[in-house]
């Protein structure tokens, strides 16, 4: 059967092939007999592009237009009797029925199945027909919207990837038509209705003001450009642009408004973020300390900071323009200009700038490129005023200057009163030991070593302040018995509380290990330092010492100690000031005792060195409480022997040693020869270094008691020379002998080379305690 709607057939030649239809059984009844009684409608569906079909409220199909072959493929004796659903796509077989589509407006889009396979999109236009019929038949009109709905998805596509939405406002009805993308971008279900009100809804409760206001603006102008702010149901923002066009009716009134609806939320958050480091930037420049200029490739200034126009004296107006080199000279620019961005070194050349009044500026300045789109376009210029901190500087070295000065005229002082008084302790000890004194004799040499002992123990009270104080004081650690140094301590202290018929006692609680680590000469000197003052103090009674455990952390205990004594006690407005330095606990009384006021300063300081403090309790009656608190190691494992043991060696047996005395003092040559001749050894002395290493080369000694400071060759230079010269089975023991007791002097000795280390005035037990330390 040849179906063609091409206009080539004539009209009779039609209406003939429509009867041979007939009688073939294109249409069934009644429904084909009324299509033969009006030719004029039979041309019309012979020639007409669009599908007709005609079928009964079940949906079977009573007649379809010839245009079905040209648009599916088929003849209409292949579609006759069937149902309407055999063709449609899978998706679009449960559509409403055709009540339910003509009650809803008559009009759908379904795919039709073509006889190749293919699917092909149509737009049907649905209506019921009753009108001189006995059965009520349904009437579609369909044409193919393939092509439209092509380049409608691939605008909709478009638009998506623009996030653009398309919206049409009917104004006088108040109805919002949505298009594609716009119900994704509010989450809005497709087929509901929209209204103004719905769409207000959508904004935030601060921009439906502004919304309305925008509305009704739009209505008058024309144009609509409103930008708002959404948030999403997760509580994130999004920011959108809606625009519209108004159309107006003969009257001038609107009637209808189309537009789109963009998401410019990544352009805002552009914005913002830009916006941000502006802002930061102009906060940075703002509020800098430092001047901040920045520069064309030219050199000029094109902007400056606050602190900029206060180095320089001029407004910012007049920097602008103005060539940087009016501040630094013209070289230093063209070096900045030239290698600035590859030599970071420049920067350190510009070290000053010369202000509106000719003054000199002295600045620390850092030099950054100016980098857009990858190429360079200037220069920040960012200077520190650095004057006052080089007025500061210069303060601190003078100062600095004064105190090595200082230390240097303590260890000067410490030498030159140390050497005689190496010779008047030390004769008066041998005068003692070794010749037969009638009682006045004996009388008047105590009075000489008591006097000496007294100028020693100040000057060591000076010397251990400046060394606290400028922090060269370290402790040792080492295995001791806590019990055995506070023991140590009273034996010392014991004559003279004897003399005032004190009671001296102490307990240490038995939880306390017997050894501990920690600095026991250090710690000594603590003692002696408050048990001294509690007998000088103390005129009945007596003093006692208890010592608890306060609490165990890891592998230290932390000790309390109390020293009490019966004394005079101490005025309560006087407590503040005892730890001062050059206080003195009888500076409230007439000056009855001698001192420097430095022993509970340097106590203090010793026991914070030991991780505690120090401080007076209240007493009730007479004395004074003194407690302290300390940070002791405890041993992983039990030491063998504790220090000091060795003092308990046997001198007598020690061996006869060949002992050279190196010694430039001749009053210090004969206290050493005659203390060491009295121990049995034989002694050679010689007055400066060149003669020791002279000695040394021809003669083996045992031990050399070596003077650290001696003419033409010192000590420490001396001992270098032996160590370096002299095989080290043949190296003799040097033990050096200094009156410096200031700058860690020990450390010095024992980095040179030296193996021990006894400072000045000399006393008989010590020479024969380090004899016995390496030989006994």
């Amino acid at each position: 059967m040849n179906i063609r709607g091409d206009g080539q057939q004539s009209i009779r030649e039609n209406q003939k092939e429509i009867s041979n239809r007939d009688e073939c059984g294109y249409g069934a009844g009644e429904i084909q007999s009324n299509f033969r009684s009006d030719q004029f409608y039979r041309q019309i569906v012979e020639y007409v592009g669009d599908i007709v079909f005609c079928c009964s409220e079940e949906g079977i199909c009573e007649f379809i237009s010839p245009s079905v072959g040209s648009a599916l493929g088929y003849a209409p004796e292949e579609v006759l009797g069937r149902h309407y659903n055999e063709l449609c796509h899978p998706e679009d077989q449960n559509l409403p029925t055709m009540r339910g589509i003509i009650r809803s407006g008559g009009k759908i889009e379904l795919r039709l199945k073509h006889k190749d396979g293919k699917y092909v999109w149509f737009e049907f236009k649905i209506n019921q027909i009753r009108e001189g019929l006995e059965q009520p038949i349904i009437l579609a009109v369909g044409r193919d919207i393939s092509k439209w709905k092509y380049e409608r998805a691939i605008l909709s596509e478009t638009m998506r990837t623009a996030l653009i939405g398309s919206w049409e406002w009917d104004v006088a009805n108040d109805q919002i038509v949505l298009f594609d993308y716009v119900y994704e971008m509010f989450n809005i279900e497709k087929d509901s209705a929209v209204t103004s009100s719905k769409l207000v809804a959508l904004m935030q409760g601060t921009e439906r003001g502004r919304f309305i206001d925008a509305v009704q603006q739009a209505l008058k102008s024309g144009k609509l450009d409103f930008e708002f702010q959404y948030r999403y149901d997760d509580g994130s923002l999004g920011y959108y642009c809606l625009k519209g066009i108004v159309s107006y009716d003969d009257q001038k009134k609107a009637v209808k408004m189309n537009g789109t609806v963009q998401d410019i939320t990544e352009r805002k958050n552009i914005e913002r973020k830009i916006q941000e480091t502006v802002e930061r930037y102009t906060s940075l420049k703002k509020y800098n300390h430092d001047a901040v200029f920045s520069l064309d490739l030219e050199g000029k200034i094109i902007n400056a900071n606050v602190m900029a126009v206060k180095m320089t004296g001029y407004a910012i107006e007049e920097l602008a323009g103005r060539s940087f080199s009016h501040f630094i000279g013209e070289k230093y620019v063209k070096r900045i200009l030239k290698d600035a961005i590859n030599d970071p070194s420049i920067e350190k050349l510009i070290d000053k700038l010369q202000n509106k009044q000719g003054e000199t500026v002295e600045v620390l300045t850092t030099i950054a490129p100016i980098i857009i789109n990858n190429e360079n376009v200037g220069f920040y210029i960012i200077a520190k005023d650095i004057t006052e901190q080089k007025r500061l500087l210069i303060a601190k070295e003078a100062a600095e200057s004064t105190n090595k000065a200082k230390s240097e005229f303590l260890a000067m002082m410490s030498h030159e009163i140390r050497t005689p008084m190496n010779g008047v302790i030390g004769m008066t000890d041998l005068l003692l030991e070794t010749t037969e004194l009638d009682s006045t004799q004996r009388e008047y040499l105590d009075i000489i070593r008591k006097s000496g002992d007294t100028l020693l123990s100040i000057i060591n009270d000076i010397l251990d302040f400046a060394k606290i104080e400028s922090g060269k004081t370290v402790l040792h650690k080492e295995l001791f018995d806590i019990r055995k140094c506070i023991a140590e301590t009273l034996d010392v202290l014991t004559p003279r509380a004897n003399e005032k018929r004190l009671k001296m006692e102490y307990n240490v609680h038995p939880d306390i290990p017997e050894a501990l680590i920690g600095d026991p000469d250090r710690l000594k000197q603590v003692f002696l330092n408050l048990v001294g003052n509690a007998v000088k103090f103390t005129f009945n009674g007596g003093v006692s010492i208890s010592v608890d455990p306060l609490e165990k952390q890891a592998e230290y205990v932390r000790l309390k100690i109390v020293v009490k004594d019966t004394g005079i006690g101490i005025p309560q407005d006087k407590i503040s000031h005892l730890f001062e330095p050059f206080s003195q606990l009888d500076h409230f009384m007439t000056r009855n005792y001698e001192g420097t006021g430095l022993g509970l300063a340097i106590t203090k300081r010793l026991i914070g060195l030991m991780d505690g403090d120090i401080w007076v309790e209240p007493t009730e009656g007479q004395g004074a409480t003194f407690a302290f608190h300390i940070a002791l190691k405890e041993p992983k494992k039990e030491p063998a022997s504790g220090k000091g043991e060795g003092a308990c060696t046997d001198r007598t047996h020690a061996p006869s040693l060949k002992v050279l005395v190196a010694e430039d003092n001749e009053i210090n040559q004969i206290v050493l020869k005659k203390m060491l001749e009295r121990l049995g050894h034989q002694i050679t002395i010689v007055s400066n270094g060149i003669e020791v290493i002279q000695k040394v080369a021809y003669e083996p000694f045992d031990l050399i008691f070596m003077d650290v400071h001696m003419p033409e060759l010192n000590g420490f230079d001396a001992t270098r020379v032996i160590k370096e010269t002299v095989p080290a089975n043949k190296w003799p023991v040097i033990v050096a002998v200094t009156a410096n007791a200031l700058k860690g002097d020990r450390e010095n000795c024992l980095n040179a080379g030296m193996d021990d280390y006894i400072s000045k005035p000399i006393k008989s037990m010590a020479i024969a305690e380090i004899i016995a330390k390496y030989f006994g």
